[in-house]
């Protein structure tokens, strides 16, 4: 079954045999009907009378509450006598008044209990805003077109254009649906409804190769995230260190945007917040010395995920390229068959902006996966679509918002019924 399938379900012509059971049903059994009648007349009678004597039994059940108030009062009473007597000791009056707070506690503080998102409650919270601009373009895109016309697919391009699908996804749709509407001589834009979001998951799911895992190992997996700055790549190290010590792995993050003082400092203060060792150098040091001193630490401490921040002046091109070799030559000296993952933080809000970076970035150095950041802040989710169709790079991991736990692992499932559910 493909991805279309299992997110709306199959679109299948009623059997003959559900058609003749139907009719069946429908059929005008009087006698039937008359004893069906008496019987829910009945049936209303008998809960009429339940209802009355549950009535009955909360009312006496008030009276008697409210007739047990006195000796409440009452009780107060003598408590306060015995607190105020001099022949009662000071260590009988604290255990008194212990006694009183504790219960006094146990009614005006009761338990309240968090209920915890689950993973697609999260994505549907964070692609909102992607979710309902898409919707409302498409739905008064419909509302304009009466008919199937060159005009109909001009209008639709571009609106895919507009939802941040890329340039090349909203070509090779718009041909296909040409293509569609021929096949099923299409008179109406609401008969293509179905098939445009079917072509979007289609173009998603491609040969249903995802590649979405992290490829963790059985002993040290090196996680290297490149990113420009500003796109939420040293936030999310610091959250994927929380998620990971919470899993019970032992975690240790390197500090190689050396000449960012801040993105040092940040770094250090994630690792004291998630309570995980941060390797860092002296200021101006080169990067790839702290990255050797991070991976030999590592190794000598048996550490389960190593996670190397770097610098992200993609304006210096020659010169980035250039440090990120020689870490990926310092990290196989130590694990020659490291890194095991290189991604690549993305601010979705940047919208085409950010599959820009994502071909940069993708020439500087060979990217296993994507981090996508602050999606539940955009209504640009739509370019998750573009990076598929254009870079076949994989999404393998995204952050939900702000809270610590507002990040996880990727899944094209969930993503794709968050951006597209409610449109059919």
């Amino acid at each position: 079954m493909g991805l279309f399938d299992r997110l709306f379900g199959k679109k299948e012509e009623p059997k003959i045999e559900e058609v003749v059971k139907e009719a069946l049903e429908n059929l005008d059994l009087s006698e039937d009907t008359e004893a069906e009648e008496v019987s829910q007349e009945v049936a209303e009678v008998e809960s009429s009378e339940e209802g009355l004597l549950e009535e009955e039994e909360n009312q006496d059940t008030v009276e008697e509450s409210l007739d047990s108030e006195p000796d409440v009062e009452v009780h107060q009473e003598k408590v306060e006598e015995l607190l105020n007597s001099e022949e009662v000791t000071e260590e009988e009056n604290t255990e008194l008044l212990e006694t009183v707070e504790e219960n006094s506690s146990e009614v005006l503080e009761p338990e309240t209990s968090q209920v915890e998102e689950t993973v697609q409650e999260k994505y549907d919270r964070s692609l909102k805003k992607t979710r309902t601009g898409f919707g409302a373009r498409l739905n008064a895109f419909f509302a304009n077109f009466r008919s199937v016309d060159e005009d109909f697919f001009e209008e639709l391009e571009e609106l895919l254009i507009m939802s941040d699908v890329g340039v090349q996804v909203a070509s090779n749709l718009t041909e296909e649906l040409r293509y569609e509407a021929k096949l099923e001589n299409a008179k109406k834009p609401d008969a293509l409804r179905r098939v445009i979001i079917e072509k979007l998951v289609e173009l998603y799911e491609k040969d249903g190769n995802y590649d979405e895992q992290i490829h963790f190992q059985d002993g040290l997996t090196v996680m290297l995230f490149v990113g420009v700055n500003g796109v939420g790549k040293t936030t999310s190290i610091g959250k994927l260190a929380h998620r990971y010590k919470q899993a019970g792995k032992k975690v240790m993050l390197v500090a190689a945007d050396t000449f960012r003082a801040g993105a040092v400092a940040q770094l250090a203060e994630w690792g004291r917040r998630v309570d995980v060792p941060v390797v860092t150098g002296p200021e101006k040091a080169d990067p790839a010395s702290v990255v050797f001193d991070g991976m030999e630490r590592a190794v000598a401490e048996g550490i389960d995920i190593l996670m190397i921040d770097t610098a992200g002046r993609l304006q210096n091109k020659d010169n980035l390229m250039a440090e990120l070799e020689k870490i990926g030559r310092i990290i196989k000296r130590v694990v020659p068959e490291a890194p095991h993952e290189t991604f690549l933080a993305l601010d979705a809000s940047t919208g085409q902006n950010a599959l820009v970076q994502a071909k940069e970035f993708s020439k500087i150095t060979p990217l296993t996966g994507i981090v996508l950041t602050k999606i539940d802040g955009t209504a640009r989710g739509g370019v998750v679509l573009a990076i598929r169709e254009e870079l076949n790079i994989p999404v393998k991991l995204i952050g939900f918002g702000e809270k610590i736990d507002d990040i996880g692992e990727f899944n094209s499932e969930n993503f794709m019924k968050g951006l597209l559910e409610g449109l059919i």
